[in-house]
């Protein structure tokens, strides 16, 4: 079974984060999930979702709601440092910032660890380990092109949420679909959301 770690940020579009997260479960994934209190916040303004509070609560919520097994998904505070994910030494196999707000960003490109979100990720680039980004934020300013740019180099996969048009979307759902199919890809995690290029 994967082991891979899904964090959402407070930038706009959890949406794709619980999208994700869903399918990442439906797939009998192993899901490592942090979330921020201002990724909460903007949970609750776009999309009406109130998320328990209580990490054990959490866990019986996201395994109610998308029928996931028992112990396939984990949830861990923001200071929980005794985490797994926190140590290389039982790092999972892969990380996700979906969607990825510019302070994270800005956090994980100069290597601060002021939360578990943040030592995850460094984690997983100490670690030499596939680390995607989905940065959600427009414009963009020199100082985001420059933490992209850094990102980039240390070998961070980085995914703006930028569906594309040529599969026909339809609905919001399928545009959320498009960018979770190509984070799927990414981490060879088999996906039938979206009909490749070339297939019907």
């Amino acid at each position: 079974m994967k082991r891979i770690t899904l964090a959402i940020t407070g930038a706009s579009g959890a949406q794709y984060g619980l999208r994700l997260l869903e399918v990442l479960l439906a797939a009998k994934v192993e899901v490592h999930f942090l979330i921020s209190d201002a990724a909460r916040q903007v949970m609750a303004l776009e999309m009406g979702v109130n998320l328990p509070s209580d990490d054990a609560e959490l866990v019986e919520y996201f395994t109610e709601q998308y029928q996931a097994s028992a112990e396939q998904i984990h949830v861990y505070g923001r200071k929980q440092w005794g985490a797994s994910v926190a140590s290389g030494s039982n790092a999972p196999d892969a990380m996700v910032i979906c969607p990825c707000s510019s302070g994270t960003l800005s956090a994980v490109a100069t290597g601060a660890s002021n939360n578990l979100i943040e030592r995850a990720a460094d984690v997983m680039l100490k670690e030499r380990k596939p680390l995607i980004i989905l940065h959600r934020e427009m414009p963009l300013s020199t100082i985001h092109l420059e933490h992209l740019l850094s990102l980039s180099k240390l070998g961070v996969v980085v995914m703006p949420a930028s569906p594309g048009f040529y599969h026909k979307p339809t609905s919001v759902e399928d545009m959320i679909d498009f960018v979770v199919a190509r984070i799927l890809d990414h981490l060879g995690v088999e996906q039938t959301l979206m009909a490749r290029w070339g297939q019907s």
